[in-house]
C-alpha cells in the first residue's frame, strides 16, 4: 500500500460531478465536495424522491434527477454510490449514456468484481475504482454529513488500464474531502477487508440471530447491558448493502469465517476440558491486540 502525490488545490477539479445514490456516503462526499470548492455542480441521482428531497433540502446536491440518463448527461464525474451489485450492474449503461471525457469513480467495499466490470466498460482507463474508509450506522442522506471523510483513508485500486491522470484526479478530490489516499492492489483489498471490516459485520449479524434464536430472545435482549450492544453495534448498518458484500467478497469471506470458526472451536475446546490455562493464554493473546489496535486509532 503507498500513497498517492499531493493535492491540486482548491480551484474546481470537475465542472459537473453526478452522484449516483446520494446517501450517507454520496451525500457526505458531495457535501464535502461542494464545501472544498472542488466541484461547480453536483448533480444528486436517486430513485427515491423522499431521498431526492432530502438531498436538495439539506443542501447536498444543487439538482437531481430521477432517472441516470438526465443525470449523467453533461457530467464530467459520476460517481457511483450504490450497492456493490448495483455498481456493476450500471457501469456499462453509465458508460454508453456519458460523454468521452468523462471519469466514473464508486465507492463500493469490494472491489476486485467492480475494477473487472469498470474496465470492461470504459477499457480507455476512465474508471478508478476507489473505497472510502468511513461511514455510520445511519444510512440515507439525512445522515451525511461534510466532515465524514476528514481523517479518513480512502483507498484507491487502479488497474492495469487505470489512467494516470484520471486517477490524480481521482485522488485529488478525495484528499479534498480531508482524506488520505492510499493505493491497494484490488485482489489484496478485497482480502484485507474480508478479515477487518466483512467478517466483522457478518459476526454481528449472526450474533444477533443466535440471542434472537434462544428461547425468550426478545426478553433476554432487554437485560443486555454494554457488551452486547457494543459488540453489535455493525448489525444496525443497510443489510442490502452488506448482503451485496457478502456475495461479491464471496470467496475470501469464507476463508476467514472458517478461520474464524476453527478460532470459536478452540475456546468451546478449552470450556468443554476445563482447561483454564489453554483459555486463559488465548483471551490473554486477543486482549494483548486488541489493546494495540486502540492505540493505533
Amino acid at each position: 500500500m503507498n500513497s498517492c502525490s499531493s493535492t491540486r488545490g482548491v480551484a474546481p477539479l470537475f465542472r459537473q460531478m453526478t452522484v449516483v445514490g446520494v446517501g450517507l456516503i454520496g451525500g457526505s462526499l458531495a457535501l464535502a465536495a461542494k464545501e472544498a470548492g472542488v466541484v461547480e455542480t453536483v448533480i444528486g441521482v436517486g430513485r427515491s424522491a423522499a431521498s431526492r428531497a432530502i438531498a436538495m433540502s439539506r443542501g447536498l446536491v444543487d439538482q437531481v434527477a430521477a432517472d441516470l440518463a438526465s443525470g449523467v448527461r453533461n457530467a464530467d464525474l459520476v460517481v457511483l454510490a450504490v450497492p456493490v451489485h448495483e455498481i456493476v450492474r450500471l457501469l456499462p449503461e453509465v458508460a454508453r449514456l456519458v460523454g468521452p471525457a468523462c471519469l466514473v469513480t464508486d465507492v463500493g467495499s469490494v472491489k476486485r468484481s467492480i475494477l473487472r466490470a469498470g474496465d470492461s466498460a470504459l477499457p480507455d482507463g476512465r474508471f478508478v475504482a476507489a473505497h472510502p474508509i468511513a461511514g455510520k450506522e445511519q444510512s440515507g442522506p439525512a445522515a451525511a454529513r461534510g466532515d465524514l471523510f476528514r481523517g479518513a483513508n480512502w483507498v484507491l485500486t487502479p488497474g492495469e488500464r487505470t489512467r494516470p491522470e484520471a486517477l490524480e484526479l481521482v485522488a485529488a478530490l478525495c484528499r479534498a474531502t480531508g482524506a488520505t489516499v492510499l493505493q491497494m492492489d484490488a485482489l489484496w483489498h478485497d482480502e484485507v477487508f474480508a478479515t477487518v471490516s466483512h467478517l466483522p459485520h457478518l459476526v454481528a449479524y449472526a450474533l444477533m440471530d443466535t440471542v434472537l434464536a434462544t428461547e425468550r430472545g426478545e426478553e433476554r435482549i432487554r437485560f443486555s447491558a454494554g457488551g452486547l450492544r457494543e459488540f453489535t453495534r455493525v448489525a444496525g448498518s443497510d443489510p442490502v448493502m452488506w448482503r451485496d458484500i457478502f456475495l461479491m467478497n464471496r470467496e475470501p469471506l469464507l476463508e476467514v469465517l472458517a478461520g474464524y470458526q476453527e478460532a470459536l472451536e478452540r475456546l468451546a475446546k478449552a470450556i468443554r476440558e476445563g482447561d483454564g490455562a489453554a483459555l486463559e493464554a488465548r483471551l490473554l493473546q486477543a486482549r494483548v491486540a486488541r489493546e494495540e489496535l486502540a492505540h493505533r486509532s
